[in-house]
């Protein structure tokens, strides 16, 4: 009787034993599958499931890593930069919306934030010591109460090289200390910055505004680097994404998204039947039409309102490169830098698309996307600093051009 019990327990055994082996076989073949769909699967769940913005006290952490390196100085010794105090998991296919400001002029970060759906990527110039540790407190405030900012948005800092940025007490200073919501941190901003020109005059420093082009877009494959005060038509990252996924062809190729002004930026036009209503009576205008027409006529403005409606965002038309056109633009693969050299005033992005031209890329104008700067730009007035550093630019810019023929040898194109 003892042993009949004995032979049934081991078989109970034995049975369960055999069991647990086939849930772990199971278990085994459905990883394999997983592995074996791989990133098509997880590609349509994450599109209906996103995953979780990294905690706070991740973040803060980050932050923390950044300013404690000290930062490191650029190929010209006069600047300090400090890379990642915010970082964003980016698909390494996706389109990064890359802009640059000086502090005061982070406000217009919010408006980006809200029609910008895809990943955005900032540079941050601080002029002065004081104007750096506004600029640690704001990104530790922002990365506390701004989900947003923490899950898509990553955040550089640039300083003159004698300055080093300081990790933020949490009691200092007092104005942030007891903000308890995204809006109330940009509410704050608005109180205690002083927006104007995007530029450091008066501070004997140049506004390095072609390192920070570089500092944002680094590491992207696709960027549409613009102006922190411009704005770009609603749905623009999504019909973006559509398009480049869609075909491998656009290696080579420049995608522009024609830029505009609108007088008031209280009505900022969300798709293209609105813009054109308000360019028709002439509150929106070419972008520069003020200040610089030929730097963006070949954008051909008359032939792109006359397109017919679509739904589909496509390349409409090709438009070769002429001196000085300097377009807005979406390009991956092999793109040339922005010459660190320029700063401030003049040439700076002229520069970057001329050597674009050279180096074999293509220009082709989108149908339907578009960016709206917010406000007319018009002659500016006259400043000495200005001035000095536009005729600097104006020289450097024909040595630039010079050099271009030595780095593409073989190119038939020129400047």
């Amino acid at each position: 009787m003892q042993l009949s019990y004995a032979i049934r327990c081991a078989f109970y055994q034995l049975l369960l034993a055999a069991l647990m082996l086939v849930a772990m076989l199971q278990l085994l073949y459905l990883s394999l599958l997983s592995g074996l769909h791989g990133q098509e699967e997880q590609d349509q769940y994450f599109e209906f499931f996103p995953p979780s913005p990294r905690s706070v006290d991740q973040v803060k952490a980050q932050l923390r890593t950044a300013l404690a390196s000290g930062g490191v100085l650029d190929a010209s010794g006069d600047y300090r930069v400090y890379r990642g105090l915010l970082k964003t998991t980016m698909d390494p296919n996706d389109v990064i919306l890359a802009t640059h400001a000086s502090v005061d002029n982070l406000l217009h970060l919010s408006g980006l934030l809200e029609r910008w759906e895809g990943p955005l990527s900032v540079s941050v110039f601080a002029a002065t010591k004081e104007e750096a540790q506004l600029a640690t407190v704001l990104t530790y405030a922002l990365s506390s109460h701004c989900p947003d900012m923490r899950a898509r948005v990553a955040m550089h800092l640039v300083c003159p090289s004698r300055y080093e940025a300081a990790v933020p007490d949490p009691r200092e200073p007092g104005e942030f200390a007891l903000l308890r919501s995204c809006q109330e941190v940009f509410n704050k901003l608005a109180r205690v910055a002083q927006p104007g020109v995007n530029y450091a005059l008066g501070t004997n420093v140049s506004y390095p505004n072609n390192l920070l082009r570089n500092l944002a877009r680094e590491g992207a494959n696709y960027a549409l680097v613009i102006d922190v005060d411009m704005v770009p038509s609603e749905g623009l990252w999504r019909s973006l994404r559509e398009m480049l996924d869609q075909s491998k062809q656009w290696a080579g190729t420049a995608l522009v998204v024609p830029a505009f002004e609108i007088r008031r930026a209280r009505r900022m036009p969300m798709n293209k039947n609105e813009l054109l209503q308000l360019y028709q009576v002439g509150e929106v205008r070419p972008f520069y039409y003020g200040l610089c027409t030929p730097c963006q006529a070949p954008t051909n403005y008359s032939r792109w309102v006359n397109l017919p409606e679509e739904t589909l965002l496509r390349p409409a038309y090709v438009v070769p490169w002429q001196d000085p056109w300097e377009p807005f633009y979406v390009a991956g693969g092999k793109v040339p830098t922005f010459d660190e050299r320029f700063r401030q005033y003049g040439f700076n992005r002229i520069s970057q698309a001329c050597e674009l031209h050279v180096a074999g890329f293509d220009f082709e104008v989108l149908n339907e996307g578009f960016l709206v700067h917010k406000g007319f730009k018009d002659v500016l007035k006259f400043h000495p600093q200005k001035e000095a550093e536009n005729q600097h630019n104006k020289i450097l810019y024909r040595q630039f051009k010079q050099e271009l023929k030595a780095k593409y040898p073989d190119s038939p194109r020129h400047c």
